[in-house]
């Protein structure tokens, strides 16, 4: 193992909240690292660790390294080492039960360097933005990674320093006033968690502490293209003043860690391949979120209606019933739904739980995705080409979908959030402009979301002759970490 460090080029650290959304763009991010021979040591609570291990694979050298934490301290469940298993009210508590990290996060870093084994960069999370400080105490380069994109972001950090939707009008509208260039919102495009902020609460009092945390790191990783979002990321190099990195798309093949309690590969591909170009419309709403008993009604029916429409159906237990129970298709969708489009008709598929979404979005069949507007899920349908019918749910998602539909012409948003009075009229209308085939929108959408495919490819390509904008980057990220660690090292002697 020794010989086997003094052939790499250092060690980073990596250090995500403690989600899928987070962890998994972080591990995506530390095997491409560790493909340019660095050695990775991945910070986690011991249950993530537990769980990461089966995705690391034999050939990798990256170390798991728990961090001490005990949920019930906390006033959490003692599972409670990961928003997956907590409903929404409670990810709040165990965002603030993150800030015990801090000594046990310094402790770590500390015996790193007693050991000569000091780290050539931390790379923290954004929730983690008082890691910045104590890095650059022991005098290591410190970077947050971000896989949100720079648009929602940015939107995201202005409305919680400002919380300008306080001010809004009779119209309840409003914009940011250091972010302008962002355009118009109206509160119905906001998080619960925003709409009951009044600067006092515990999701306002976290943010306002962690935020301008950011100021002191060297930099920030974004999980997105220079070419297509460019807004979100002068706004943070004019509103911080340090340099920002777009290395993305960084996505993670395989099942995510997730149980595969779903439907197959298999399954998935051979039906797939039994339908005609574009005439798939795959619905998920990713690891974290779930719609209403009525409008899981309603899609049902929206989508019934739309004559010779095939579809897969990621569906998990509606709002209110405990996610991991069992599915209850006779009570949560029309009556005899399933069978009249899934086993009569062969329409559709119903995935409970889990669906092998890289492999069903970059089929030829695919032609529309219904989404939560998670930027992970959009780089994976753009890179694609396929377009998007946004329905956000949380965080940042609703400025996504603005973003895709109003800057980029690549989405159609149906709905925004659990709170939504849908009407099948007009999920059925909604769908019917980018899945209809002959449709001039769908066209035109379909044509879009194929030049920012293009635009993603690029960004990734390093075939010797040419390298794309994210993989100048990551040069450029890692070449800075290098440069600051080894001037630390002469001022050291």
């Amino acid at each position: 193992m020794s010989s086997e460090k003094t052939k790499t080029k250092g060690s980073i650290v990596m250090f995500p909240f403690m989600a899928q959304g987070h962890i998994i763009p972080f591990l995506a991010l530390a095997f491409q690292i560790e493909k340019r021979g660095y050695n990775i040591i991945f910070i986690t609570t011991p249950l993530n660790i537990k769980n990461l291990k089966p995705l690391i694979p034999p050939s990798s050298t990256l170390r798991l390294l728990p961090i001490p934490f005990d949920p019930t301290s906390h006033g959490l469940p003692p599972t409670a080492e990961n928003t997956d298993t907590l409903p929404y009210p409670l990810i709040i508590r165990l965002l603030q039960a993150s800030l015990s990290f801090k000594q046990p996060f310094r402790n770590i870093l500390s015996n790193l360097i007693d050991r000569d084994e000091s780290p050539l960069c931390v790379i923290a999370d954004i929730f983690f933005g008082w890691s910045a400080q104590i890095s650059s105490e022991l005098g290591i380069f410190n970077v947050i990674f971000s896989g949100a994109g720079g648009f929602g972001l940015g939107c995201y950090y202005s409305v919680w320093l400002n919380l300008p939707h306080r001010e809004s009008n009779s119209l309840q509208e409003f914009s940011l006033p250091d972010f302008p260039e962002a355009g118009t919102f109206h509160v119905t495009q906001l998080a619960a968690s925003f709409l009951a902020a009044d600067g006092k609460d515990d999701w306002s009092i976290f943010q306002r502490e962690n935020l301008p945390g950011w100021r002191n790191s060297d930099g920030i990783l974004f999980n997105s293209v220079d070419m297509i979002d460019e807004k979100g990321f002068l706004y943070f190099k004019r509103k911080l003043g340090i340099p920002v990195w777009p290395i993305g798309p960084i996505l993670l093949s395989g099942d995510n860690g997730k149980k595969q309690v779903g439907v197959s590969r298999e399954i998935c591909v051979q039906w797939m391949d039994s339908k005609p170009v574009n005439s798939v419309l795959f619905i998920a709403f990713g690891s974290q979120n779930t719609i209403t008993a009525t409008q899981m009604m309603r899609l049902a029916n929206a989508i019934e209606r739309i004559e010779e429409l095939n579809f897969i159906w990621v569906v998990r237990p509606p709002l209110g019933f405990d996610i991991n129970s069992e599915f209850k298709p006779d009570e949560w969708l029309p009556e005899g739904f399933m069978n009249r489009l899934c086993n009569d008709q062969n329409r559709g598929l119903i995935a409970v739980q889990w669906a092998p979404q890289m492999e069903i979005l970059s089929h030829n069949s695919v032609g529309g995705f219904i989404t939560h507007c998670g930027w992970n899920s959009v780089l994976e349908a753009l890179s694609c080409g396929v377009p998007l019918i946004g329905w956000p749910m949380a965080a940042e998602q609703f400025f996504n979908a603005k973003f895709l539909e109003e800057e980029m012409g690549v989405c159609v948003e149906v709905a925004r959030g659990t709170n939504f009075e849908v009407r099948v009229e007009d999920i059925e209308r909604k769908i019917g402009k980018v899945m209809k085939e002959g449709s001039e929108i769908g066209m035109e959408m379909r044509r879009k979301a194929g030049e920012v495919g293009s635009l993603i490819k690029d960004a990734i390509r390093d075939d010797g002759s040419f390298k794309g904008s994210s993989v100048r980057a990551m040069d450029q990220f890692l070449e800075a970490a290098r440069l600051k660690t080894k001037k630390s090292s002469c001022s050291t002697k």
